[in-house]
């Protein structure tokens, strides 16, 4: 992880941020950017024991107050449990990062009814129950900052029907979100990473790698870090007048590619 040691202002502090899939990759990258900004971190996952490991490596490294809990993202009782319980021990949760997904990636008549629902359920549905969770206690206090995770395959992607409709999915909720909390000092914007350094890219053969790597402009893939300067970004309140935006973070991939 990138984090600089002494950040010029710590944005985070006094705030609580939740963050969903914080075991590894992205989400253990933001946790360390808010952490380094002096946030409280409410961190879910569904490995107890990677979860385990991140909150020592930032309680050492950051010394902040870590909360984790293992939850499932698509089980609604188990949602409301962990917000209701992270409002009562920090007063209420001020950033919803949405972060948790999956693939399972096939070609559409070979995707079966399981791998449909378990990538839509974890993504989608998981995003819907933990924003419906927050928004009321955002909404009372008056301010909020959700931000959930698409994809730069939102726009559609060969072998992915489940995973594009719901990444595309969030970028609907995201704007329904927008609407919904903009008079109550919530925003709520989506990320749309490209390939980034990830468990997931890691476990493409080099090939497909390679050959992804060459359509992105930069030529290079991104780093986690990149993703969590976005994500604090449109976490702080600096971003206030910033809402259902779609933010690529990608290396200009969505841009389109050039005939040279």
């Amino acid at each position: 992880m990138r984090t600089p040691k002494s950040p010029v202002r710590a944005r985070f502090d006094g705030r609580t941020v939740a963050i969903t899939g914080a075991a590894q990759g992205l989400g253990l990258a933001m946790a360390d950017r808010f952490a380094a900004e002096g946030a409280t971190l409410a961190l879910i996952d569904v490995s107890e024991s990677r979860l385990t490991q991140a909150a020592e490596l930032l309680r050492e490294t950051h010394e902040v107050d870590v909360d984790v809990a293992v939850v499932d993202v698509t089980a609604a009782a188990e949602v409301n449990a962990w917000i209701t319980a992270t409002e009562a021990a920090h007063g209420g949760v001020d950033v919803l990062i949405n972060n948790a997904g999956i693939i399972r990636d096939n070609r559409v008549e070979n995707i079966s009814d399981d791998d449909w629902d378990a990538v839509v359920d974890v993504s989608l549905k998981g995003a819907f129950l933990c924003a419906r969770a927050v928004f009321p206690g955002m909404r009372s206090r008056g301010y909020g900052r959700i931000i959930s995770f698409s994809s730069m395959s939102w726009r559609g992607n060969f072998g992915q029907a489940n995973y594009v409709a719901a990444k595309a999915g969030i970028v609907g909720l995201t704007r329904a979100l927008a609407l919904e909390g903009a008079t109550s000092g919530i925003t709520a914007n989506a990320i749309a990473p490209g390939l980034i350094e990830t468990p997931m890219l890691a476990s493409m053969n080099d090939a497909a790698r390679d050959l992804l790597t060459r359509k992105v402009p930069m030529r290079h893939t991104g780093d986690p870090a990149d993703i969590a300067e976005g994500a604090a970004f449109l976490a702080s309140e600096a971003a206030g007048y910033i809402t259902g935006v779609v933010l690529d973070i990608d290396g200009g991939i969505s841009i389109g590619s050039s005939i040279r």
